[in-house]
């Protein structure tokens, strides 16, 4: 009877080969199971690596209009809440001041009115908030405040109306001061730029624009009602009760008027702020889809994984304990 045999120099190889490579795929089994990603991708794919460079692309894109969207809702955002801040200093203003202008009692005009310049300082400092070092409301030159300092806005106001003796008169100069092309607003007030800032990318089809700047007419239209309010209780027309009424008159009426103004700015601001939403969910959804099938591509079964690890696992095991057996057999243990 014929066998064949090897020596115990080859052996002693042959074990230690296969420990190796048993050892080996021990490891890459175990971080296989552990990242849940297949190690040798070249040979999950076949070496075809087109569609899981066209899913990276396409998760990269998808991030960067994800990106995009975000500050676009951040944007519209701060631009509301500016807004909504305005809208409750605003609250009861219009309806005081025309019913303080109706009494035509000095002193309830004056109480009214005192604090009308701070409310218009604090609407002047809403309007100039910023984002992420950027104006909200100054269309593209978003690193300049849109509004120059309140106090100097007020007073080159009471400097262009110092001549006027009538309510009417001052209505007529702080209208065209604020609403003239080229006239004080535009050369002295508003900071910012001309132009809307560019559209916010939201994906390869679709854009959302941010047209809404403090030189809005609706927002010089705000301005102007507590423009007109705080020089009341600046002290105009005090020299004429009854004038100085009136114009407490006219300020409460372009208040109320204001408030219409905001009430139409918020609503187009919120028409963007719900765009950018349905396009935010848009690209998570797409991001996510994309992710599943980058997964399907590249990750392990871990059910698989862990019944092989466990198969190399005993198999490793087997391979040392006949090693170990090898190992004692000799002369002295056969006639032993």
């Amino acid at each position: 009877m014929n066998f064949t045999s090897i020596g115990d120099l080859a052996l002693t190889f042959q074990n230690r080969r296969q420990s190796v490579q048993m050892k080996s795929d021990l490891a890459r089994l175990a971080h296989e199971l552990a990242s849940g990603q297949k190690s040798n991708l070249s040979t999950a794919i076949a070496g075809d690596y087109a569609p899981i460079v066209g899913l990276e692309r396409d998760l990269k894109v998808m991030s960067a209009y994800i990106t995009s969207t975000s500050e676009a809702g951040m944007f519209v955002t701060t631009q509301q809440t500016a807004l909504e801040f305005i809208e409750s200093t605003m609250g009861g203003l219009g309806s005081a001041l025309l019913s303080a202008g109706n009494s035509e009692h000095s002193m309830i005009i004056q109480t009214t009115t005192v604090d009308a310049k701070q409310k218009f300082s604090a609407v002047v400092t809403a309007l100039n908030t910023s984002v992420a070092d950027r104006y909200v409301f100054s269309g593209q030159a978003t690193d300049t405040p849109p509004l120059a300092d309140a106090t100097l806005i007020l007073s080159a106001l009471q400097t262009a109306v110092a001549a006027e003796t009538t309510a009417t008169g001052i209505e007529g100069v702080v209208d065209a001061w604020f609403d003239d092309v080229g006239g004080g607003f535009e050369t002295s007030g508003y900071l910012g730029s001309a132009a809307a800032m560019a559209p916010f990318r939201l994906s390869e089809s679709d854009t959302a624009s941010v047209q809404l700047t403090a030189s809005d007419q609706n927002v010089r239209s705000i301005l102007k009602g507590f423009a007109l309010s705080a020089l009341v209780g600046e002290g105009a027309l005090n020299s004429n009760p009854t004038e100085r009424a009136a114009l407490a008159r006219i300020a409460g009426e372009q208040v109320l008027n204001a408030e219409y103004s905001l009430t139409e700015i918020r609503a187009r601001i919120g028409t963007s702020e719900a765009h950018i939403d349905t396009a935010a969910a848009k690209n998570s959804a797409q991001k996510a889809a994309l992710e599943i099938a980058r997964t399907e591509i590249t990750a392990v079964d871990p059910y698989r994984t862990a019944v092989e690890l466990e198969t190399v696992q005993n198999q490793l095991e087997t391979l040392y304990t006949v090693t170990a057996r090898l190992s004692r057999l000799s002369l002295a243990e056969f006639l032993r």
